[in-house]
């Protein structure tokens, strides 16, 4: 049977409806993150033997900011265009040390050469699937922080104090706040986070993203890009902002992060996906199918 085309499965005015951004549903959504970030922080210094469970929380936020980044690159968070280019840069990039305006340039690339040999994304999932023994080596160097000490070597080469502005900014923000709680000491639980924790949530993301798909050198999206149906566990630490649903955006990059549900349930409701290997029911899953079989 013919694959379903999307024309039949999504009209012209139901994309146009999903493909309006709002400020203010931006703005909650940056919100969100920013209230787990604190209440991340709140935690530890209550009890600082909750400081792990701070950790695993503050990750997934970093990865979320990441995705603000990521979503501000597509103009997509918010409907006003200084406001996605100011979050993008002073919050998004600032926060995990990351250039705003390179980012969306490589960014736009990956979406405009996904299932070709071109796409500047393919080093990252390069040997999907892995063996069991492989996948291990991967993680242990990201949680060990080998993988953070080789992302930072890269982050400071040739690196300009104007190009580092907005993470110095961002950092002496966050330890000026810690600082009035009484608690400077907690910015550590940042770091741990982001040197111990973070580079695997990216990994696993990625796996998710491309890694598992059913061929990454085919035009089609259903083949070339995959989407996680994340619980609610997986979403505060793995899989924020929408992220998950990464084959919706790569088909429509267009529609903001607060309707990429939408558009999964309205295109999963009319059977778009059947027959493709594209949507996994969860993080479990996705680890499953990036190991080689023996």
């Amino acid at each position: 049977m013919a694959a379903m085309a999307l024309s039949e499965a999504l009209s012209r005015e139901e994309l146009r409806d999903m493909s309006r951004t709002s400020n203010w549903r931006g703005a909650l959504m940056l919100g969100g993150d920013f209230a787990l970030v604190i209440a991340a922080f709140a935690l530890a210094i209550w009890n600082p033997w909750f400081s792990p469970v701070s950790v695993l929380i503050l990750a997934g936020r970093q990865l979320a900011f990441a995705i603000v980044m990521h979503d501000c690159a597509h103009r997509s968070l918010f409907r006003t265009k200084w406001l996605n280019e100011f979050t993008g840069k002073w919050i998004g990039g600032a926060s995990i040390d990351a250039p705003f305006l390179a980012y969306r340039d490589y960014h736009l690339n990956h979406h405009k050469y996904a299932g070709t040999p071109d796409d500047p994304d393919h080093v990252l999932v390069e040997g999907y699937p892995v063996t069991t023994d492989s996948l291990r080596r991967k993680f242990i160097r990201d949680f060990t922080g080998q993988t953070f000490v080789k992302e930072l070597a890269f982050s400071w080469k040739d690196a300009t104090f104007a190009g580092k502005l907005p993470f110095l900014v961002f950092q002496g923000v966050m330890i000026g706040a810690l600082a009035l709680a009484g608690a400077v000491w907690a910015i550590a639980l940042w770091w741990a986070a982001r040197i111990f924790v973070f580079p695997a949530i990216m990994r696993l993301r990625n796996i998710g993203e491309h890694g598992v798909a059913m061929d990454r050198y085919d035009p089609e999206p259903r083949r070339n890009t995959h989407t996680t149906k994340a619980n609610w566990l997986e979403r505060l630490l793995v899989a924020p902002n929408h992220v998950h649903y990464h084959l919706e955006h790569h088909m429509f990059a267009a529609v903001p992060p607060y309707h990429l549900p939408r558009l999964h349930s309205t295109l999963a409701g009319r059977g778009y996906f059947e027959g493709f290997d594209c949507v996994s029911p969860g993080y479990a899953t996705v680890i499953r199918k990036a190991v080689r079989a023996p």
